[in-house]
């Protein structure tokens, strides 16, 4: 499913094992785990009610920097991130910015794409990780 730039895929894990298990994909691959947020909690901080929802912003300069170096506002769109999150039903997904959009969204030039097509694969690779059935 993609959804104004979203790439959204159904995980038959719960929304803390999906990112724990992006997160030691992410790890294996060399990546850098920058922050894990969970909305949830912070909602229930302040007395508000959340379906699980976790968010992990990741990455590595390698991959980032062309996309900036070409565009500098495209900064904002990085780290990479990902968001898993239970829906109204109960069914799990997992969420990331599709690269082929952001590469849009900022106007990229063919000097950054190398790396947008880099990080489009590997988003993919990683969420397939996190969502796969069977081994951790």
């Amino acid at each position: 499913m993609s959804d104004a730039g979203l790439i959204t895929i159904p995980s038959p894990h719960p929304v803390r094992q999906t990112i724990d298990r992006l997160e030691a994909a992410a790890v294996a691959a060399g990546l850098n785990i920058f922050a894990r947020v969970d909305h949830a909690a912070g909602a229930q901080q302040v007395g508000m009610a959340l379906r699980p929802t976790e968010l992990i912003i990741f990455g590595n300069p390698r991959g980032g920097t062309p996309l900036m170096q070409d565009r500098q506002l495209a900064g904002i769109d990085l780290p990479v991130k990902a968001l898993a999150w239970q829906d109204e039903a109960g069914r799990v997904w997992l969420s990331y910015n599709d690269a082929s959009w952001l590469a849009r969204r900022h106007e990229l030039t063919s000097a950054s794409a190398k790396a947008v097509a880099a990080i489009e694969t590997g988003m993919a690779s990683l969420a397939a990780a996190a969502t796969k059935v069977g081994e951790p």
